[in-house]
């Protein structure tokens, strides 16, 4: 279970996924993750992740949906250079504005692969929505780029990471999330009502609850989170004299009932 605690002075992002090889399974993204702990050591709020294919219309929706939702949308895959890396066409089509091969954008490339080496497939990946200002991109010179509030990069984990770099200085910021994890050895339902108790008492600190299988026996983790020092730490305090009454009252109860799971 797990509550949430809104603060309209934190930014909000969404990150929108684009690529079959993600809703087929044949790829299995990280980038998530990745974002997630990048935006939220800037204490910015990844409030929202969705997939799409690699279908123009889909993005188009899935980008004016996120982009007026929220105040950052990142998107990662779809920039390369076959004939299936529509996302800059897609981006361009939202926002209403041409698609141009970049001279900036196509520059770098020749930096990167030589005149002799730009082929028509790599100067796909100068086409740039017009009035972008370019990602860098420290791997591979083929950049993302920046339209309004939405930040374009590439799907590939290391090149995305070097994107994202690239933009934190000219991201907003609020304050950072702090987080306290108090293990538990019992299964979450023992301390289900206790915790939904202290959840109450402190409903400006999110509350979650995580079971997890050790040793053949059920065990949780109660994260707490929050960006006031003080609130986390008198709820911290709270749940951790919960979870020792808790497991000293398990103690009496039967080997085999303190091992099922819930």
């Amino acid at each position: 279970m797990s509550a949430a605690a809104g603060d309209k002075a934190v930014p909000t992002a969404a990150l929108l996924i684009i690529g079959d090889e993600i809703l087929s399974g044949r790829t299995v993204d990280a980038n998530i993750a990745h974002t997630a702990r990048f935006l939220t050591a800037r204490g910015i709020d990844l409030r929202e992740v969705r997939v799409v294919p690699d279908v123009e219309a889909e993005i188009v929706t899935a980008v004016n949906a996120l982009r007026g939702r929220y105040d950052l949308l990142f998107t990662t895959g779809g920039i390369g250079p076959t004939h299936d890396d529509i996302t800059a066409d897609a981006v361009a089509k939202a926002l209403g504005v041409p698609l141009d091969n970049d001279a900036r954008a196509v520059a770098m490339l020749k930096e990167r692969f030589g005149v002799e080496g730009l082929s028509e497939a790599r100067l796909r990946m100068a086409r740039i929505p017009r009035g972008a200002e370019l990602i860098a991109n420290a791997l591979t010179q083929a950049p993302g780029f920046s339209i309004a509030n939405v930040h374009v990069m590439a799907g590939v984990p290391a090149i995305m990471q070097a994107m994202l770099d690239a933009l934190a200085p000219l991201l907003p910021s609020g304050r950072p999330m702090l987080s306290r994890t108090v293990p538990a050895d019992v299964p979450e339902s023992y301390v289900a009502i206790e915790f939904e108790a202290l959840q109450k008492r402190f409903p400006d600190v999110v509350m979650g609850s995580y079971p997890h299988q050790r040793d053949g026996r059920y065990h949780t983790e109660l994260v707490l989170r929050s960006r006031d020092e003080a609130r986390l730490a008198a709820a911290e305090d709270a749940v951790r004299a919960m979870v020792m009454d808790v497991e000293a009252r398990k103690k009496r109860t039967p080997r085999d009932e303190a091992a099922r799971p819930g």
